[in-house]
Order: structure tokens, then sequence, then C-alpha cells
């Protein structure tokens, strides 16, 4: 990831802001329980680009504070207070699922600001509350009202665990995880407010937006269904989608290529120009 975060402090809330490399300016976000590590195995890290990550409320290193609800619009503010206080005024928006949806609210709602999208592994279209975010708030609610292993055990054993077992053991794999968290509690909290928000983006804003867009998508994954990629790649304009091996396969190979796909993309748009 290179160097130390610096501090941004919001409201109360103190946040760790990855700031790396120099030339294109690109805002990367990570995804709903990750951090800067989980950009940095996605994102191609280059010297021609600039890469800044905000580690959302109550991930990564980032306190929580005292501010509710949690919700993706607090995010994308705080990521766009971070880029107001590291001097970037335009810069290409993208992220890893929640992130995604960062980059996509940042790109219709502040349409001056962004130059381009990449939205990678995309959870949510233009709903809130989709369905595949729902096993979020199953293990949210389990947090919520049992001590940690017996919830654990709880949600191993749920047809939830059963199906997503047989069919994208990577995304059970993260589900469980969050039974281990340091700060499982109030992170519970973030996971049931996220999961029942959306990124406040209409189908309408989608089709108006007019700047280069990469979706990446993948199979064998319930949590970020394929066809929330495609759907997103039809609805806006001149997108490009491109499917990479699932994670559950090969995870070597689904990095490689998904920083490649992110590379070409930037390369073919931007010709690794200084942008800002």
């Amino acid at each position: 990831m290179g160097a130390a975060p610096t501090i941004m402090l919001r409201d109360d809330a103190a946040l760790h802001v990855f700031d790396t490399g120099q030339g294109l300016p690109i805002v990367f976000q990570h995804g709903l329980g990750g951090d800067a590590a989980q950009v940095a195995l996605n994102f191609p890290d280059s010297p021609s680009r600039r890469r800044l990550t905000v580690e959302c409320r109550a991930q990564g290193g980032s306190g929580a504070g005292g501010k509710r609800p949690f919700s993706i619009g607090m995010f994308a503010n705080d990521v766009l207070a971070a880029a107001d206080a590291a001097g970037i005024e335009r810069f290409v928006a993208g992220g890893i699922s929640m992130g995604a949806a960062i980059a996509l609210h940042l790109a219709a709602r502040h349409p001056a600001r962004v130059t381009a999208l990449v939205l990678v592994r995309p959870a949510w279209t233009f709903d809130a509350a989709p369905q595949n975010m729902r096993p979020y708030v199953e293990v949210a609610e389990l947090i919520r009202d049992h001590p940690l292993e017996e919830a654990r055990d709880i949600f191993a054993a749920s047809a939830t665990a059963a199906r997503f077992r047989s069919e994208a053991p990577d995304n059970l794999a993260s589900l469980l995880g969050f039974f281990a968290r340091d700060n499982a509690s109030v992170f519970a909290e973030v996971m049931q407010a996220i999961a029942n928000d959306g990124p406040g983006v209409t189908r309408a804003m989608a089709t108006g937006l007019a700047i280069p867009t990469l979706v990446v998508g993948s199979g064998i994954d319930l949590v970020h269904p394929l066809a929330t990629a495609r759907e997103l790649a039809e609805t806006i304009p001149g997108a490009a989608l491109t499917e990479v091996t699932p994670k559950a396969l090969d995870k070597d190979r689904h990095f490689t290529e998904i920083r490649a796909a992110i590379g070409g993309f930037l390369d073919r748009n931007f010709n690794n120009q200084d942008q800002s």
C-alpha cells in the first residue's frame, strides 16, 4: 500500500486516508468490511496514477464516530471531503462492491467532479436493500442478538450458509469472517445500514451519465451477481463490461484480471497523462 495513511476527522470519526502515486487522480473505494489492503489487491497502482482511498467508518483503521445512520451517501461525502482536502478537483471514481455504489453515487450526484467510472463486482443497481445483500442483514441481526460464538454457530447452520457453501464459498468465508472482527458489534450496525441502503441513483440518472465507464463482474458470487454488473453496463451509455475469473475458482487470477481490466481501461481513456 505504500505510505502510511493520514488521518481526516469527519464529525468525531477519525478516518484513514491513503494517497499514493502521482498523475491521473483516481478515487477507489473498498467493499463492505474491506480496507485499503483490499483495494491494493484489485487496483493497478502505478507511478503515473494517483490513487486516493478512504477507509470508511468502522472499517480498516477508521473509527466509527457517533453520527448515525451509516449510509452510502455518508461514505461518499467522506470520500469527497478527502478529495477536497487533497486538492483533487476532478477524478476517476471507482470501487469494489460497496465502493462501486459509492463511485456510482459520486458520478451521478457530482458529475462535474468525475471524469470516468470503474465499478468492480457491483452489488447494487438502483434499488435499496437488494435481495443479494440480505445475508449481511442476517449476520448483523445475529451479532446484535447473540454472543459472537453462538451467533456464528447459528449462522453456520442456517439455510443461507448451506446455500452459500454450495454455490458461493468465497462469499461464505467473508460472511463468517464478520463474526471474528474486533469491532463486530459496531460493524454489525454498519452492515445492517448499508445492506438496507442503496447508491441513491435512479436508472434515469445512470442513463444520463456521459463518461467512460468500466463494469467488472464474475460468476460464482451470490452477493455480487453477474446479472447486476450486466444491468449496470447495459444502462450506462457506452459502458464496457469485462467478465473475470471468479474468485472462488482462482483468487490470484481473479485479481490479476481485474487489475489488467482497470489498467487497460485507464490507458485507453487517459493515456497515463496527468489529468489533475
